[in-house]
């Protein structure tokens, strides 16, 4: 009887202890993070057609379509693993590459206003409209993925279920963070007298 009564108290211990919530929220950040990357997957497919069209533009930048192409470039050599989650160094190296992908295509957009055969053809327009399509994607699946690790990382941390984290070696997971916090804290310059 007394076996019996010190197994159901085991169970009962093992129970409280987050083990299987760890396993749920793992998955959980696992499947955010797919997301982000299939968001990003298909911003990146999107710019070949985007370079293509606006090639098409004799006098257009040559030095921002460089740009775009090699951050694309770099963005799509990064490997990522499940393991990227859990790898903080990889993560951010990962985060700065999809980082400046996203300012030069910014760029582009910026410059090819100054165009206006450009801004008059059909199908950059659909890119356009693509491309800002996706880019609201990758915001809601950055902000799900923020969300799982937060709720992750809070067991990880919390009582008692960081000591199951302890014992199985579950880490707190790296979140998105702004690269440029310094340089998006200052306010806007405004300037209506340049031309």
């Amino acid at each position: 009887m007394k076996k019996w009564i010190l197994a159901f108290l085991a169970v009962v211990g093992l129970s409280g202890c987050g083990y299987n919530d760890f396993q749920r929220l793992d998955e959980q950040t696992k499947s955010a993070w797919s997301e982000v990357l299939n968001q990003y997957q298909r911003r990146s497919d999107l710019v070949p057609n985007i370079v293509a069209t606006v090639k098409g533009e004799a006098a257009f930048e040559q030095e921002t379509l460089t740009k775009v192409i090699e951050a694309r470039a770099k963005a799509t050599s990064i490997q990522v693993t499940p393991e990227t989650l859990n790898n903080p160094e990889a993560f951010k190296k990962f985060q700065a590459a999809q980082g400046e992908l996203g300012s030069a295509l910014s760029r582009l957009m910026v410059v090819s206003e100054q165009y206006p055969n450009l801004k008059a053809n059909q199908g950059f327009s659909d890119l356009r409209v693509q491309l800002e399509g996706t880019e609201n994607r990758i915001t809601v699946a950055r902000n799900r993925y923020i969300q799982a690790v937060q709720e992750y990382n809070v067991l990880a941390r919390s009582f008692p279920s960081n000591l199951t984290a302890m014992v199985f070696s579950y880490q707190p997971k790296p979140a998105f963070s702004v690269l440029n916090e310094a340089a998006i804290s200052a306010p806007p310059v405004v300037d209506f007298n340049k031309k």
